[in-house]
């Protein structure tokens, strides 16, 4: 991948021409891209395009990498059928891009960073997405009713800082990794932001961590419906809840 992007290339192209010569200035890109993955620096902050659903999106250090187990978000959301969504924390702005172009629906993306909300911006108009962005502490500057309100929060506890992945822990934004001591603070506050503005008998998907899925079901003891989807690991992933 990184050659592949040395040379401006893709890596069906690379196989073609694998006996041809590499450009000096192909071997300068390439030199300056190991280097910085020697250093730790994750591949796709290097290329600046991560894959998430079929489509390329660009990261950068101001984003997190979306994840294939994020997938498991939008195949619980696509059934639901919704017309209005509210993504909380949409970061590159994977999840509100991909429900938009895969469901027609009105979106709407909130993010505590500005930076984070230029680069779904640019994602967004990239790849055709209709998409409103709102600047704003979770689900603060909104109001009115939606159908369907998706997040992937920050849920890594910070006393687990260090057993991190030095390409996260050194390379991602800690804003969208760390949901406090325990993991749960997000959760805390996201859980009534969306009970507020779900219309009855809304629903509510969430990413979550494996280790955190009673304490999670536990905050959802007054919605109905409740439920918890594994990822192809068999860890839990997702959970689904249903306002009243």
């Amino acid at each position: 991948m990184l050659l592949a992007h040395a040379v401006g290339h893709d890596r069906a192209w690379l196989n073609a021409h694998s006996g041809e010569e590499l450009k000096e200035v192909w071997w300068i890109h390439y030199g300056r891209y190991l280097h910085q993955r020697l250093q730790g620096q994750p591949t796709q902050q290097i290329i600046g395009v991560q894959e998430f659903y079929g489509r390329d999106f660009r990261v950068t250090p101001d984003v997190l990498i979306p994840r294939p187990e994020t997938e498991h978000v939008i195949e619980a959301a696509l059934p639901l059928g919704a017309r209005n969504i509210l993504d909380i924390g949409t970061g590159s702005g994977a999840i509100a891009i991909t429900l938009a172009l895969e469901t027609g629906a009105r979106l709407v993306g909130t993010d505590v960073s500005f930076a984070a909300l230029r680069i779904a911006a640019e994602n967004a108009q990239r790849l055709g997405a209709k998409v409103d962005w709102v600047a704003c502490d979770l689900a603060g500057g909104l109001c009115g009713r939606f159908d369907l309100v998706v997040s992937n929060p920050p849920y890594v506890p910070a006393r687990d800082k260090s057993t991190l992945q030095r390409e996260v822990r050194d390379y991602e934004p800690e804003i969208a990794l760390y949901g406090g001591d325990d993991g749960l603070e997000i959760y805390r506050r996201l859980i009534p932001e969306a009970e507020r503005l779900l219309a009855p008998r809304g629903w509510l998907v969430m990413e979550i961590g494996y280790a955190l899925r009673e304490a999670v079901r536990d905050m959802l003891g007054a919605w109905k419906e409740v439920e918890i989807r594994n990822d192809l690991a068999g860890l839990p992933r997702v959970i689904l809840a249903q306002r009243r």
